[in-house]
């Protein structure tokens, strides 16, 4: 255990030193071969457009990053093709093609399209991005048009059929520039030679740096057709800044980038590890609004709930969406960080299962596992706080958080179902005193095991600071117990309490404030006091776990004739009905989120040191986990499988599934393309109720014969009648 340790912190320096010291901004993002293909295209003299390419540098990048498995372009969360590698791979066809240059790479790719474009686009559903039914039907035509064979079956002309419409509906429906959408004229590169664009209205809309809304491809294209300097320029800048490619997106916002790499390794559970990197990043991203930042990320923070992420993250690295598809982290850095967060997670998980057994062991120790009454939640309280709680591997806090959380679900429940009236009374009282004189059964079992975890955070707490805290932590519980005495003798009584008396009595601080104590920057003992005024962060974590599990519970509460704040409003409200009260309730909950989110995040409305805060929100976290779509806490197998995942099964990096296998290419001594074409006329059809007239001109002759009047994609060129 130690040597993972020792490599993890060793790939921890590593990715410091290399990656984060001194961060060039468009090294972190993956070049787009779509793009990258687009500069490639355009020639050196306009006069002469087959003499040879202006860059020559994109070219060669086209021919030197093809995939094994002949395409270009990104991979989905298996190692496979995502769908934007059929444009990409058919655009760095047409370079290659255009100057007659990677004779093999192009077969290859084209090898690709023709086998597994139907596979794509059926996992697809037929619901296809708007970006993909611009720009894959005019790389079809634009493939066509310059001779590329591409030869499809039935079925997947179909399928094509229904795009080039989708394409047909956006072309209709919407303007060259303007909407909600990226303007059509982004997409100029992909625009059919029928929809009629004049030079003017590239020119009135090229911005200041002389692109075409900062666009490679569409400003490749602009540039071509009206060869404006400015366009030219705005090229030359992409390639003398970017040495590896051509970015989707140029200029990128760099806060942006690097925002999305703070993202990113909180995303799998590395932030522990770049504490002061991410805090620069975002002090440099948002100097003044620093909260912005924060709650835009996920701040699920632990590594143990992130398998699921670290595994399909091994290809995932989206950043944020562009033009076409994501711009995306690239994947040699990727890689990089889910080697490490792969790393850091079983040796967490080897840390995680040896403390689960501890805790099966104290629990079994003091009586709590065979109690005979309620819930048992042992598994489900370590989970949920190792997986929100962002600890050292070596902390404490996590063993006596759970230690709490065990303990509190086995008092209410015994509050709630188990004791009697007399018996609440008693434990209340001991409690009270903290003396056990009286107890017996379960009122003994629940006070030893008590009274044993305070101990050892009182021990804790001394070794560390050198004060003792017991009589603060004895005064925090018996405030708790003192308050689930109140809720049982409402329900024993049927007394209906206001909505204010109701909401006063959530307890979770039992769990935040001592643990807080053990923090590095540790509570000031005025904090934990029940006698001093509660800080308002700590009193919304008392609140908003409340009402999540009103929302979730009032229906079993109808049942054990106890109220909850969903009953208590529509009591207080006669003409509101269930659905009245939830809304109510749902309100209230985002308001207070909003609120819990500001004194935690944000500087000036706390006194309680940051990492406090921090736990604060951490254990609203736990709560949403339980709570926020239903009651996963009650349900005897509704975590199981995540628990499971997170702690005893080893974690697997995703393998990419087989591909359709490439033919095998005789390449001998061919040493240029070579198209075939014929010209042959079709009489009209429908399609969904449009008449199509189409034709074909330069085309490759097909290899096979089809029936019928089918829409052969992309041998004909279309008109809409």
């Amino acid at each position: 255990m130690e040597l993972s340790n020792v490599s993890i912190q060793a790939l921890v320096k590593e990715i410091k030193e290399e990656m984060l010291s001194d961060i060039d901004p468009y090294s972190f993002v993956s070049p787009s071969a779509y793009d990258t293909a687009w500069l490639a295209m355009i020639p050196v003299d306009s006069n002469q457009p087959c003499l040879s390419p202006m860059f020559k540098n994109r070219l060669d990048w086209v021919v030197n990053n093809q995939t094994e498995e002949g395409y270009w372009g990104e991979c989905n969360v298996h190692g496979n093709p995502a769908i934007d590698s059929l444009p990409a791979t058919l655009a760095c066809v047409i370079a290659l093609k255009k100057w007659n240059v990677g004779i093999e790479n192009a077969e290859r790719g084209l090898a690709f399209i023709r086998e597994n474009t139907e596979k794509l686009l059926g996992e697809k559903h037929n619901q296809f991005p708007r970006w993909f039914a611009i720009v894959f039907p005019g790389m079809i035509e634009l493939a066509s048009k310059i001779g590329l064979e591409l030869d499809f079956s039935n079925h997947l002309k179909r399928l094509l059929m229904d795009i080039f419409f989708e394409r047909q509906e956006i072309l209709e429906t919407e303007k060259l520039s303007g909407g909600p959408y990226l303007p059509l004229l982004s997409y100029l590169e992909a625009l059919p030679s029928f929809y009629a664009i004049k030079q003017e209205d590239i020119i009135t809309h090229l911005s200041g740096d002389g692109s075409l809304f900062q666009s490679p491809s569409a400003t490749a294209r602009a540039f071509m057709a009206t060869g404006k300097e400015e366009c030219l320029a705005y090229l030359q800048s992409i390639v003398r800044t970017c040495a590896d490619g051509v970015p989707p997106t140029y200029p990128m916002d760099e806060g942006l980038i690097k925002l999305g790499l703070a993202n990113q390794l909180q995303r799998l559970g590395l932030a522990e590890h770049f504490t002061q990197q991410i805090e620069d990043i975002l002090t440099q991203v948002y100097r003044l609004d620093r909260a912005r930042a924060e709650s835009s990320m996920d701040r699920s923070t632990g590594s143990l709930g992130k398998p699921a992420w670290i595994e399909e993250n091994n290809d995932m690295n989206a950043l944020w969406a562009g033009k076409i598809s994501f711009h995306r982290l690239s994947s040699l850095k990727n890689e990089k960080f889910v080697k490490l967060a792969a790393a850091d997670f079983e040796f967490r998980q080897s840390i995680y299962k040896n403390e689960m057994a501890k805790l099966k062991s104290w629990c079994q120790k003091w009586g709590l596992s065979d109690i005979g009454f309620g819930r048992e939640k042992t598994m489900y309280c370590y989970f949920a706080i190792s997986a929100s709680l962002s600890l050292p591997y070596d902390s404490d806090i996590r063993m006596m958080v759970a230690k709490s959380a065990i303990l509190m679900t086995v008092a209410d429940d015994f509050f709630d179902m188990a004791g009697s009236l007399n018996e609440l009374n008693i434990l209340n009282d001991a409690v009270r005193r903290w003396d056990a004189k009286g107890l017996s059964g379960h009122c003994k079992v629940t006070f030893y095991a008590l009274d044993n975890l305070v101990k050892e955070t009182s021990e804790e707490h001394i070794q560390q600071y050198g004060t003792d805290i017991t009589s603060y932590l004895q005064e925090i519980w018996g405030e708790t117990f003192a308050s689930w005495l109140v809720e049982a003798k409402w329900s024993k009584s049927g007394y209906l309490p206001s909505m204010d008396e109701y909401l006063r009595t959530g307890m979770t601080h039992t769990l935040v404030l001592p643990a807080s104590c053990l923090l590095k920057s540790s509570l000031p003992n005025s904090k934990i006091s029940p006698a001093a005024e509660y800080e308002t962060v700590t009193k919304l974590v008392m609140l908003i776990p409340r009402l999540l599990n009103d929302v979730q519970s009032y229906q079993k509460e109808i049942e054990d004739g106890k109220m909850n704040s969903v009953l208590l409003y529509m009591k207080e409200n006669p003409g509101a009905d269930i659905d009245d009260s939830i809304a109510f309730v749902r309100e209230l909950l985002d308001k207070k989120r909003k609120e819990l989110l500001k004194h935690a995040l944000m500087d000036g409305f706390s006194d309680l040191p940051i990492a406090s805060r921090h736990l604060h929100l951490s254990c609203m976290k736990v709560f949403e986990m339980f709570f926020n779509s239903s009651n996963r806490y009650d349900s005897n197998k509704g975590m199981l499988q995540d628990i499971q995942k997170a702690i005893y099964i080893p974690l697997h990096i995703g393998t990419s599934k087989p591909l359709i296998p490439l033919p095998n290419f005789d390449f001998g001594s061919k040493k240029e393309f070579q198209t075939i074409t014929s010209h042959q006329f079709v009489r009209p059809f429908k399609h969904k109720n449009k008449r199509i007239i189409g034709y074909q001109t330069s085309l490759p002759i097909a290899r096979r014969e089809y029936a019928n009047y089918m829409f052969i994609t992309p041998n004909f060129r279309l008109s809409f009648a």
